[in-house]
């Protein structure tokens, strides 16, 4: 089963989407399984991080910052090269197990949608499959 979602982004952020995905799965029946949330995005990722100190999500973008900077040398034409770069190092998607009907994630973890080219009106899908 496969659910999509829309969501409205920041220049530049992190948005949790862990309620979305809860709520697919709960939707979906599934008890144990697994679940891929997946960007259709080429400057968006989504990644697995912690959700109980905001300052992570701010630390997390200074250092994509500076590990990816934009570069005059950049050719794309568009200006957001850097956006590209850091949206293949952080990945596409990302596999959850599914058990007692909820994301298996740790204490401190949650799902993020990650904006590095925004602001924009975006997608992920989530696909929910049983054992």
């Amino acid at each position: 089963m496969i659910f999509d979602f829309q969501l409205r982004t920041p220049k530049q952020g992190m948005v949790d989407i862990t309620n979305e995905v809860t709520e697919a799965i709960a939707e979906s029946g599934v008890n144990e399984g697994i679940c891929i949330i997946f960007c259709p995005h080429t400057t968006a990722a989504i990644t697995i991080n912690e959700n109980a100190d905001p300052d992570v999500k701010s630390d997390f973008l200074l250092g994509m910052d500076k590990t990816f900077p934009e570069l005059s040398g950049f050719r794309h034409s568009e200006g957001n090269s850097d956006a590209h770069i850091k949206s293949s190092a952080v990945g596409a998607s990302e596999t959850v197990i599914v058990a007692s009907g909820k994301p298996f994630l740790g204490t401190w973890q949650g799902i993020y949608f990650c904006e590095f080219d925004g602001p924009r009106t975006r997608k992920f899908y989530v696909k929910v499959m049983s054992d």
